[in-house]
């Protein structure tokens, strides 16, 4: 089990990363001319995206790390509700965790639908 959290964390830092790095090309002007990104372009949806999964895939990992494996269908949804009972309702951690999840969550899902609506 140990491995498979390791996994998870080591995709939630290459997440956060691609993240961080999508995040610097859409307001560095340098980077733009260097990658030869048009000026006008941005990233952002990416970096939300992006900043979405390092948080999943964290929160597989603590959950993992206490015995709870879940897995599909409805995966993030699980996560979701596994990690606030496990985690936030037992009092565990602060409720400010969880509304940055539900943040990105909702983000994350604004995204998904403006990509089907195209």
């Amino acid at each position: 089990m140990d491995s498979e959290v390791k996994l998870l964390l080591d995709r939630a830092d290459n997440e956060l990363l691609a993240a961080k790095v999508l995040r610097s090309i859409s307001e560095e002007d340098a980077l733009k001319n260097n990658l030869a990104v048009p000026e006008k372009t941005t990233f952002y949806s990416s970096v939300i995206s992006h900043s979405y999964y390092s948080i999943f895939y964290s929160a597989r990992a603590a959950l993992l790390s206490v015995g709870i494996k879940i897995s599909a269908p409805f995966i993030h949804n699980k996560a979701y509700d596994k990690f606030k009972n496990a985690f936030v309702d037992s009092g565990k951690l602060d409720k400010y965790i969880m509304e940055a999840y539900e943040k990105m969550l909702m983000r994350a899902e604004d995204l998904l639908q403006i990509m089907k609506d195209k």
